[in-house]
């Protein structure tokens, strides 16, 4: 009896939170992974300035589209993966955006969910990014222009063309 008002607790509270959750056992719940809200959250939150999907977004960071003969995915292996990088993506963060990225349970099972969904990756488009956010996306055209030397390298000396 104890184990179902404890499981029935905490499925209310987590409805409650505004989220669905699954009984995954004994006290632990799995948050929904909603991959629409995950688009939004993707470029709201700023993953989008380092990673991208479908060709939009940033060349930072690992794409991040949706690969057809992958399987089903561990959300846990995707969290591992990014606890791994944390160091560099904390950095990457606080370099790009300003600040580190505060997201909550329910808001990284959304990520993790748009990561590996096809559909809603193919409604991902420029218009899904906020204008503050669009602002600091890499490789724009403004950013670097090729046709002027780096003022960080140096020139390479020119080589003697004939050697005879």
């Amino acid at each position: 009896m104890k184990k179902y008002v404890i499981r029935t607790a905490a499925v209310i509270a987590a409805t409650l939170i505004g989220g669905q959750a699954v009984v995954a056992g004994p006290g632990l719940l799995m948050p929904d992974f909603n991959a629409e809200l995950g688009r939004t959250l993707f470029a709201s939150k700023g993953c989008v300035v380092c990673h991208s999907v479908n060709g939009i977004g940033g060349i930072d960071a690992a794409a991040l589209d949706y690969d057809p003969e992958g399987g089903p995915m561990d959300p846990f292996d995707f969290a591992a993966k990014m606890w791994r990088g944390a160091e560099t993506m904390i950095y990457m963060q606080q370099d790009e955006l300003g600040d580190q990225i505060q997201l909550t349970g329910p808001e990284l099972a959304a990520i993790i969910a748009f990561a590996h969904d096809e559909e809603q990756q193919a409604l991902f488009s420029m218009d899904d990014i906020p204008e503050n956010i669009r602002e600091m996306l890499h490789g724009s055209d403004e950013e670097h222009d090729e046709s002027e030397p780096d003022a960080d390298h140096d020139e390479k000396p020119d080589s003697d063309e004939d050697h005879d």
